[in-house]
């Protein structure tokens, strides 16, 4: 094996680190609500949200993945620095916030690190070939959470309504089973948006280093090992922010854990359809606070909502800074 293809192949395995990481820091997205609602224990959550984070593999066609490979830098100034500048970004700010048990955004941190370590390269001025992908990334930022708030709102008031002659006994029942569905179509959309980030990243990876050609299209080994390593993260768990998000957030009943998932899967789909990398984290934050609003006002803890809120608005921030420094520090290396 020569030096080169050894260093990309390394470069790849880093690739798939962050993927690991990704799963587990963003487990508690997938697995948060069915456990605090206790339908599941955590260890079978978390194997059931592996397993439909790897079914995603047959559901989604690559659009994400070619947004983040071709859309936001432009693929001719990419190189194994800039490349490894953006997962260290990404690596080191998903790590932090995990160990803060805060629910961060791992695709706003990959996105920050691509954009720091390509404006450490380039300068600014290479924002403007991906502006109308970051403006779309952008505006996801407040879109995604909002439509999950309102869309898990919405459906708790809908069913609240349709079940009202109910006994409380008998939703509980009914709601017990129809989240184990709301979880698997949360867990399918979280591995559909965010595995793909990664398949970009590796994919305009062996394109600049001459291992691909022809139009951009990421190769089949790569899909399938980026789904592997993010259902892997995610049975590996990241239970710092499951407590965060399912039990300190607002308190959940499986009727409000469906609506949650529900809303929050159904903006995530709508995403991953246009090509947008959104923030699955943002994305079911809102809707447990729809299903919080809806259910009890007063129950929402604000003050564990504004510590979320301050994370999402310095993800891209501070992942695109450590992003920088790394490609840095890396250009002065030789690399």
């Amino acid at each position: 094996m020569n030096s080169h293809l050894a260093i990309v192949i390394a470069i790849i395995g880093v690739a798939v680190i962050f993927d690991y990481i990704n799963g587990f820091h963003d487990a508690a997205n997938s697995v948060a609500t069915i456990v605090s609602t206790r339908v599941l224990t955590p260890r079978v959550a978390v194997a059931w949200a592996a397993f439909f984070n790897f079914v995603a593999f047959a559901v989604f066609p690559l659009h994400v993945a070619n947004a983040i490979g071709k859309e936001i830098v432009d693929p001719a100034m990419v190189d194994n620095a800039l490349i490894v500048g953006a997962l260290s970004g990404a690596i080191v700010w998903n790590l932090l916030t995990w160990w803060w048990g805060l629910p961060s955004s791992s695709s706003h941190a990959l996105v920050g690190g691509l954009i720091g370590a390509a404006i450490a390269k380039g300068g600014f001025g290479v924002l403007y070939y991906g502006l109308p992908r970051l403006t779309q990334t952008a505006v996801f930022i407040v879109v995604s959470p909002m439509l999950g708030m309102l869309t898990a709102g919405a459906l708790m008031v809908g069913v609240a309504w349709l079940f009202r002659r109910a006994t409380p006994g008998k939703v509980d029942h009914w709601f017990r089973r129809l989240q184990l569905v709301s979880a698997a179509a949360f867990s399918i959309s979280h591995g559909g948006n965010d595995a793909q980030k990664t398949m970009g990243i590796i994919t305009v990876l062996l394109y600049s280093n001459g291992y691909l050609g022809g139009n951009f299209h990421v190769p089949l080994w790569v899909a399938f090992m980026c789904y592997a390593a993010m259902g892997l993260g995610t049975l590996s768990g990241g239970w710092r922010i499951v407590r965060t998000m399912g039990m300190r957030l607002t308190e959940l009943k499986p009727f409000g854990g469906f609506c949650a998932e529900t809303g929050g899967s159904a903006a995530i789909f709508l995403a991953t359809g246009l090509g947008i990398p959104v923030s699955t984290t943002h994305t079911i934050t809102g809707g447990i606070v729809g299903v919080g609003l809806v259910n009890k006002p007063g129950g929402v803890r604000w003050g564990v909502a504004l510590r979320i809120l301050w994370a999402w608005l310095f993800t891209i921030q501070a992942s695109a800074l450590i992003g920088a420094i790394s490609y840095l520090l890396l250009h002065l290396a030789g690399m």
